[in-house]
């Protein structure tokens, strides 16, 4: 069974030099338990799509289309029933875990005032639920670290952190945007890992939103390639990496440094597709 279902999704900011079109008929669907990436460049509608589906668009955003969670309407709903599937059924990890945690609060009140809200948990229910979560994310000492403020973490760290907030009401799907970014190489493959065994362990979905070819590959059923708002591409990944069909794609793949060869000079993408549209 889909868990999501999107159809011509589309978003437009309105702006004093007209209306912009960031993300023009986008539509895919996403089975129970899988991962889907959604791939491109900085400005290509990736997270704006992401937006969109949770409500989250600023007030001069618009969307239209269709969002499908459960096979149930879910797109430009009011704000109270959006707000039931927020955490409890589609969680969110975003960017910036620095920027995405409250400086001045500690973890420990970050995370039980989820469980608070959503589950009408006492503090001290909430408190306990929280360390079982930190321990999930593989935070050592997870007792005592979840009274600590968010620059007492590494950023690894924190990311785990924002991870187990976002599992902490036990989502049927995780929309992951750009998770690795601002970490090293090292600390991204431990967080992607991370991602990976807690979807067989919690059994949920997941959208991974990402600029890197690179982290796609081992960890994503099917692959959405956007470029100015459009998709390019959208294919079982395996094949997408075997055989790009869009010059885009090709050259994304291609943008990637690989070990096997010895190049003097890094593959840039080629925006000549333009000229003919889509292909």
């Amino acid at each position: 069974m889909n868990i999501l279902d999107v159809k011509n999704l589309s978003v437009t900011f309105d702006t004093p030099d007209g209306d912009v079109h960031a993300v023009k008929d986008v539509s895919f669907t996403l089975a129970e338990g899988k991962t889907l990436a959604i791939v491109g460049e900085s400005g290509s509608g990736k997270s704006q799509s992401a937006f969109a589906m949770l409500g989250l668009l600023p007030k001069n955003g618009h969307a239209g289309g269709s969002v499908k969670y459960m096979g149930t309407e879910i797109l430009n709903i009011p704000e109270a029933a959006i707000n039931k599937y927020r955490a409890n059924e589609i969680a969110m990890i975003f960017q910036d875990p620095m920027t995405s945690l409250n400086p001045y609060m500690r973890i420990s009140k970050q995370l039980t005032e989820v469980l608070v809200h959503h589950k009408g948990m006492s503090k001290k229910e909430a408190l306990k639920e929280s360390i079982k979560m930190l321990d999930a994310v593989q935070i050592p000492e997870a007792a005592s670290r979840v009274h600590m403020y968010p620059h007492e973490f590494s950023g690894g760290m924190r990311q785990r952190v924002m991870i187990a907030m976002s599992l902490l009401c036990g989502p049927k799907l995780l929309i992951a945007d750009e998770p690795t970014t601002a970490l090293d190489v090292t600390v991204q493959a431990e967080i992607m890992d991370l991602l990976i065994d807690l979807q067989e362990d919690f059994g949920m979905a997941i959208i991974l939103i990402t600029h890197d070819m690179g982290i796609v590959a081992g960890s994503c059923e099917d692959t959405l390639v956007m470029f100015g708002g459009e998709v390019m591409e959208y294919r079982p990944t395996i094949d997408l990496f075997d055989n790009p069909q869009h010059p885009y794609t090709k050259g994304l793949l291609e943008a990637v440094p690989r070990l096997d060869q010895d190049v003097e000079t890094l593959s840039t993408v080629s925006y000549d597709f333009l000229q003919g549209g889509k292909s």
